[in-house]
C-alpha cells in the first residue's frame, strides 16, 4: 500500500468502516466492555487498533454512497454485537449459577453494582464474574478476539456482514445451554440445601426449641460456602471450555 492509495476516498471510508468493527468489539464483548473502562478510553483502544489493522485491510468492495456507507456501520454494529453477544451467552453461565446460588444460601438480597456490566447482581454472582475475568485474561481471550478480527477482515469485507438463520439457530442453543450449564454449576449446592431443609424440618418437629433463624441460616451458609470452595475450580474449567466452544463458533460468520 501506497502513501497515496492512504488517502484516497475507498481507504478513507474503510478506515471508518474498520473503526466501527473495533468500536462495536469495546462496546459488546466480554473483557473489552468493562464498564469500569471510561467510554474516552473504548474510543481511543477502538482508534488504535484500527490503525494497527489498517495495513491488513483489504479494498473497499462497496459503492461509496451516503444511503451505502450509513447500511455498511449499521452492518460493523451488527457484526460486533454479534460476536459479543455469542462470547457473552457463554460468560454469563457463572453469572447465572451465581444467582441461583445466592438465592438458596438466602443471599438474593444482597446484591452490589458488578463492574463488568454496571447492573446490579447478587455478590456471589459478582464474586464469579470477577473470577471468571482472571480466567478468560489467563488463556488470553482478549487476543483470541483480536486475532479472530483481523482473520475476519479477509473473510468477511468491511460492510459485508448479514445475519442469517444459523446465527439465530445457535443462539437460541445457546441460551439454552446457558440455563442448563448454570443449573449444573449450582446443583451440588441446591442439593445441599434442599437436603438441609429436609434435616432441619425433622429438628423442628422433634425439637419445637430449635430457633431455624439463628443456628439453620449459619449452618446453610457454611455449608454452601465450603461447597463453593471445594468446587471453585471445576466452575472455571467449566467457563473456560464455554468459552473456547464459544470462540469456535464464531467460524458461522466465515
Amino acid at each position: 500500500m501506497s502513501w497515496a492509495q492512504v488517502f484516497t476516498e475507498n481507504y478513507m471510508v474503510g478506515f471508518v468502516l474498520l473503526f466501527f468493527r473495533m468500536a462495536a468489539l469495546f462496546i459488546a464483548t466480554p473483557i473489552f466492555s468493562h464498564q469500569n473502562v471510561p467510554v474516552s478510553i473504548k474510543a481511543a483502544m477502538a482508534f488504535f487498533f484500527a490503525i494497527f489493522f489498517y495495513s491488513s485491510m483489504p479494498p473497499l468492495t462497496i459503492a461509496i454512497t451516503i444511503p451505502t456507507i450509513l447500511m455498511a456501520i449499521l452492518s460493523e454494529f451488527m457484526f460486533g454485537l454479534a460476536i459479543g453477544l455469542i462470547l457473552l451467552l457463554a460468560y454469563n453461565v457463572i453469572t447465572f449459577a451465581g444467582g441461583q446460588i445466592s438465592f438458596m444460601m438466602g443471599f438474593s438480597l444482597a446484591s452490589a453494582i458488578d463492574p463488568q456490566t454496571g447492573v446490579s447482581m447478587p455478590i456471589i454472582s459478582q464474586f464469579l464474574s470477577l473470577l471468571g475475568l482472571m480466567i478468560l485474561l489467563a488463556i488470553d481471550m482478549h487476543h483470541w478476539i483480536l486475532l479472530f478480527i483481523d482473520g475476519s477482515l479477509s473473510k468477511i469485507p468491511l460492510g459485508g456482514f448479514l445475519m442469517t438463520p444459523n446465527l439465530f439457530e445457535y443462539l437460541m442453543h445457546a441460551t439454552a445451554n446457558m440455563l442448563l450449564v448454570g443449573f449444573m454449576i449450582a446443583f451440588p449446592i441446591t442439593a445441599l440445601t434442599l437436603l438441609s431443609d429436609i434435616i432441619f424440618g425433622m429438628l423442628m418437629k422433634t425439637m419445637p426449641q430449635f430457633n431455624l433463624l439463628v443456628i439453620g441460616f449459619p449452618i446453610k451458609i457454611v455449608v454452601s460456602f465450603a461447597v463453593i470452595i471445594a468446587t471453585l475450580t471445576a466452575t472455571m474449567l467449566i467457563l473456560k471450555t464455554q468459552m473456547q466452544d464459544a470462540f469456535n463458533a464464531l467460524g458461522m460468520f466465515f
